[in-house]
């Protein structure tokens, strides 16, 4: 049986019209898994939003489906878009299922191995630019001014659209939510959340974190040379900065800071202690949450927005290493059953 896809299964709260073309890979429906040793370590009952168990491996899959859908009902015939990784993989799949051209700007030796391959898979045309995202988005916006092809960044308000559903969805699991941990990077998935959640008429405290060494919204002002290990939230100057501060400020929440360290020690704890493989940024909320705690919420989400295969490289600099063996039931014998 074929899954539904978000738009389909969300329709009445799109802003879709009965025969629209809708392109679908089945996005949307993610697992919300309970987090029993984080629980415990915060005191707080906390889920994980799995949200790389979208088609491509993470949350943009949300938005693209209906910004590309959106482009194509607008005629139009390719899609570009700046990004670190995930938004590059998500519009190269979707404008493939459209049958657009797809383009995508990325800073060079700055996007995860699992990403760029994905990207290039699907057929885009994929430009490795000499400069950071923030420059990357501000040659793209102004090459789609220039000519007829559609922007899917989450400057574009259908991104927004799709990735409310998320917050539809953790009400619909976990209706007594009063928290939500959330990475922040350009800062369009946290501003789709709060819509989300507004549009259903509930409130909680939203808790973003960002890195560090790329922490625009905490040090309010722009981070011209963002440096991060987590490099899906390596941006200096995000495109929906003020509708976030907004979020953050309505909510009665925060924005705040996490280390590569803090953030790494997160990615080997959902890992280790919980069994789910994140990529680096999405650790930044459990990091989060870790680092200064719930707060007055009780009922938690962290949103794990990017799957850990996205960035192998990591994963291997993290975990241990690969054993050697001799063909032997003995050594074999010796490697499992041995002591360590």
């Amino acid at each position: 049986m074929s899954r539904v896809g978000l738009i389909e299964r969300f329709f009445d709260d799109l802003p879709f019209e009965a025969g629209d073309p809708i392109l679908t890979l089945g996005e949307g429906s993610t697992p919300l898994v309970h987090a029993p040793r984080l629980s415990e370590r915060v005191g707080a009952e906390v889920h994980l939003k799995l949200e790389g168990m979208n088609p491509t491996g993470s949350f943009k899959d949300r938005g693209m489906c209906a910004a590309v859908s959106a482009a194509v009902k607008d005629g139009a015939k390719a899609v570009m878009c700046a990004s670190t990784g995930n938004t590059a993989a998500s519009a190269a799949a979707y404008a493939t299922r459209g049958g657009l051209t797809g383009a995508v700007i990325v800073p060079s030796g700055k996007i995860a191995t699992g990403k760029l391959a994905q990207s290039l898979m699907h057929g885009a045309k994929v430009i490795a630019l000499d400069g950071n995202f923030d420059q990357a988005l501000a040659l793209t916006r102004e090459l789609c001014e220039r000519h007829p092809i559609a922007l899917v960044n989450s400057v574009n308000p259908w991104r927004l659209e799709g990735q409310k559903t998320a917050a539809f969805e953790l009400l619909e699991d976990l209706p007594t939510i009063d928290g939500l941990c959330i990475p922040v990077g350009n800062a369009g998935n946290v501003t789709a959340y709060w819509k989300g959640f507004q549009e259903r008429g509930h409130d909680l405290y939203l808790y973003g974190f960002q890195a560090a060494g790329s922490a625009p919204l905490v040090e309010g002002k722009v981070v011209e040379n963002p440096e991060t290990v987590a490099s899906a939230i390596r941006i200096g100057n995000p495109a929906r900065w003020e509708e976030a501060v907004a979020a953050f400020r309505d909510s009665r929440g925060l924005v705040r800071a996490v280390t590569d360290d803090e953030i790494l020690a997160a990615y080997r704890f959902l890992a280790g202690e919980e069994g789910v493989f994140c990529e680096p940024a999405s650790a930044a909320s459990v990091a989060g949450l870790l680092k200064y705690g719930p707060g007055d919420a009780t009922t938690i989400a962290c949103v794990l927005t990017g799957h850990g295969l996205k960035d192998p490289d990591n994963a291997l600099r993290q975990s241990g290493s690969v054993l050697p063996c001799k063909p032997t039931i003995e050594a074999v014998e010796a490697l499992v059953i041995g002591e360590s």
